[in-house]
């Protein structure tokens, strides 16, 4: 029987497992960027500093730490830097491992955890499958999630040799009376997991002792989105006795867990950290999930992250404002111009006003602490302080689609485009997306 969902009164801490799971990090992304270059460097740092406040036992990764299969020196340097910042420290692991780990990372450079390594002090393990920006390749079958496995600071599970057959040995961890297995899924090309799922050649190992009382979570980096018959992986290929899946890959943030009524398992899609796509999934506020575990009960809290750089997607229906606008007007270009104008400079004043009150807001804070720095501490043997502010860019993204049908007239973006340039992330980008004559709603 799948978890169940349940709203705590009061929050148990003594067998209650907690973990915040990431969406795709994509690090890196635009990073050559004048303005945009920095987004993905400061929100993984916000995800980890909340991991750090809401004092995690662990952090789960559903792959696409980075953009590139090769990550620039920099986003390589950035991300461990980070990690070692943040996860490394003093504080106690309040968890077993109880798995084989030469099993569970038999594909990897060492076969343990990092937390259970003497010469390593880690505070907060965090463990991650790879997606298909950072999938294994070349010589050795290495990804940049490897070398982070290597460094200690990762712990990196979910990656298979074998093309013929794919055995998924589950993470065994402990916390009291809450038993938790973990699953690992990493980026498998779609057609072939496909095909490996119909020949029964995707095997699911559960534990052998009190099989009913653990806590089943599958991560998976595939397509969940139908893009033809083969290209995604159907929910109703995974086992009925998982009691949550956290499907990586999907760009769209849904962390609200959603039902599976067919195969009795709830789904969670934490969706990208950073927009990589100018798309309507993308537009939707994002987040990460603290997930909250106490034996075969369950809590999802949506953590929203505020260094996100705010993203405008409008459809603009120029008949809706019929009879206002006549298509055979004189100034109709002009007129239309005027609109887009007004969405612009609305969503220009709101990311302005969103970034004003957060630095407001963190000066009070400074203020009531008498420092400059902000002090970030989840328990007395873990303590961060960062003299950075993660505040929400003032520069937005802006995505029009104008439909013109009616008979309206274009009007040249470039030129349009050249009233925004500084004031908006993404003056080149809009231009392209800006006017599209045809499209479906």
């Amino acid at each position: 029987m799948a978890g169940t969902r349940v709203t705590y009164a009061q929050r148990p801490t003594a067998s209650t497992c907690d973990a915040q799971w990431y969406r795709n990090n994509h690090v890196g992304y635009a990073e050559k960027d004048g303005l945009r270059g920095q987004d993905s460097f400061r929100t993984f740092e916000e995800i980890l500093r909340l991991a750090v406040s809401h004092n995690v036992d662990f952090i789960l990764f559903a792959g696409d730490i980075f953009h590139e299969s090769r990550p620039s020196m920099r986003s390589l340097h950035e991300v461990m830097r980070l990690l070692r910042m943040y996860c490394l420290g003093s504080k106690p692991v309040q968890f077993e491992f109880l798995s084989e780990a030469k099993t569970i990372f038999a594909n990897t450079a060492f076969h343990t955890a990092n937390y259970l390594d003497g010469n390593l002090n880690v505070g907060i393990p965090v463990f991650t499958i790879h997606g298909n920006h950072d999938d294994p390749s070349g010589p050795g079958g290495l990804c940049a999630a490897d070398l982070l496995h290597t460094a200690g600071l990762i712990n990196l599970f979910g990656k298979f040799s074998s093309v013929e057959r794919i055995d998924l040995t589950p993470v065994l961890l402990r916390k009291g009376n809450t038993r938790v297995a973990l699953y690992g899924l990493g980026s498998v090309r779609e057609e072939r997991l496909h095909r490996l799922f119909l020949n029964n050649n995707v095997t699911f190992y559960r534990p052998t002792e009190c099989v009913d009382d653990w806590f089943s979570i599958c991560t998976v980096h595939q397509n969940r989105v139908h893009h033809g018959p083969t290209s995604y992986l159907p929910e109703n290929f995974l086992p009925d006795f998982l009691d949550l899946v956290i499907w990586g890959h999907e760009h769209e943030c849904r962390v609200e867990p959603e039902w599976n009524s067919s195969k009795n398992f709830y789904v969670v899609q934490p969706g990208s950290s950073v927009a990589t796509a100018l798309s309507e999934g993308e537009a939707q506020n994002k987040a990460v999930a603290l997930l909250e575990i106490r034996e075969k009960e369950f809590k999802v809290t949506r953590l929203p992250l505020r260094t996100v750089r705010p993203f405008l997607f409008k459809d603009l229906i120029l008949q809706d404002y019929a009879p206002k606008l006549d298509p055979n007007a004189f100034d109709i270009v002009k007129r239309i111009e005027s609109i887009c104008d007004k969405l612009i400079e609305s969503e220009i004043s709101k990311a302005v006003t969103c970034s004003s009150e957060a630095l407001a807001s963190e000066l009070n804070v400074d203020a009531s602490k008498s420092t400059s720095a902000t002090e970030y501490e989840c328990n007395e043997n873990i303590k961060i302080t960062s003299t950075q502010r993660l505040l929400p860019p003032v520069e937005p993204l802006i995505r029009l689609r104008v439909d013109l049908s009616g008979g309206f007239e274009s009007f040249s973006g470039l030129r349009f485009g050249q009233k925004f340039v500084g004031r908006v992330a993404n003056p080149k980008v809009r231009i392209r997306y800006l006017i599209v004559s045809h499209f479906k709603l």
